[in-house]
């Protein structure tokens, strides 16, 4: 006991200690009573905030407010107004070249895509109103519409140019098929329209016709019809016997005297030139190779076989008229 007092007496700090855990001892414990206490109630405080309405007025608000768009733009303002090649922005690089080059984000959006979900998404996207009035925007636009006029344009350039191809090369076919016995088809005949180049611009041209005549006779029938008892009578009858002629000499004289080609000899690059000026036809001139043409014609187109033996492939119409048809390239 001496001995035990001895120490403590030249202890005193260690006494000071002891002391002071003893009185503090209670307080400790009620402090850690009471901080077990406020955690369990501010548990149950957020677990009460969580499970209410809180979480999806805070996520409306977020979304109403565009607070993630702003905090975004925010962020790539101010990683922008930083060098080129600051760490930051090489760092977003980085972040996004792996993200890309990831076999598994491949792999999930794959799935994603091919999902009954998304299948779903685009058939409401698809019958939604407002993705039909975007659909109707752009189809309307002068950039659509001038990317399908080139398209179309570029596509009937594309079929007539294969259709000269091939008829230029039946040409020559059929004039070495029937001048096996003479001198052979000279390499200047292929300078002139032969006999297929100048059917297929015929053919052309008489469905051109045709289709103006119709458009023609309709006019004439509305405005007869508005005369009553006239509509049935002779001026509707000669009307329609002789508007067919007229509109046929309209078609090849107005076309061979002006341009020297009507739109089925453009579409099939041939062009008629009076000899030996090499200029179109005069309106006489034009006349009288239409006769020639009819008359070729009439006896089941007799009058293109010249166009086989001809070095200049010429045709009756072109004979008595004194023209040639050449070829363009």
């Amino acid at each position: 006991m001496t001995d035990e007092m001895a120490d403590d007496a030249g202890e005193p700090d260690g006494i000071a200690a002891r002391l002071s855990r003893m009185a503090l001892g209670p307080a400790r414990a009620a402090a850690r009573s009471g901080r077990e206490a406020l955690t369990t109630e501010a548990e149950r405080a957020i677990d009460g905030m969580l499970a209410g309405p809180m979480p999806e007025t805070v996520a409306r608000a977020l979304v109403e407010h565009h607070v993630i768009e702003r905090a975004l733009a925010e962020w790539l303002e101010a990683m922008t107004a930083h060098q080129e090649q600051s760490p930051e922005r090489e760092r977003l690089a980085r972040a996004f070249e792996h993200a890309l080059s990831s076999t598994e984000l491949e792999q999930r959006l794959s799935d994603a895509a091919g999902s009954p979900w998304a299948e779903r998404f685009a058939d409401r996207l698809v019958h939604s109103p407002a993705f039909k009035k975007a659909l109707s925007s752009a189809l309307e636009s002068p950039e659509v519409r001038s990317a399908l006029a080139r398209q179309t344009a570029g596509f009937g350039a594309e079929i007539a140019a294969s259709l000269r191809g091939r008829t230029r090369r039946l040409d020559d076919r059929i004039e070495t098929f029937f001048r096996r016995g003479t001198r052979g088809r000279s390499a200047e005949a292929s300078r002139f329209g032969g006999l297929g180049t100048r059917g297929l611009a015929i053919v052309v041209d008489l469905v051109l016709a045709h289709a103006a005549f119709l458009f023609v006779a309709g006019s004439v029938a509305l405005i007869a019809s508005l005369a009553g008892s006239l509509s049935s009578g002779w001026l509707a009858g000669t009307i329609a016997a002789v508007g067919w002629e007229v509109v046929v000499v309209a078609y090849f004289v107005g076309f061979w005297s002006t341009t020297g080609q009507t739109p089925g000899m453009r579409v099939m690059r041939l062009r008629v030139l009076a000899e030996p000026s090499g200029a179109p036809p005069t309106i006489w001139r034009s006349v009288v190779r239409l006769i020639g043409l009819i008359l070729a014609i009439i006896p089941f187109f007799l009058g293109f076989v010249p166009v086989l033996f001809d070095q200049r492939r010429r045709a009756l119409q072109d004979y008595v008229a004194g023209t040639v048809v050449l070829a363009e390239d």
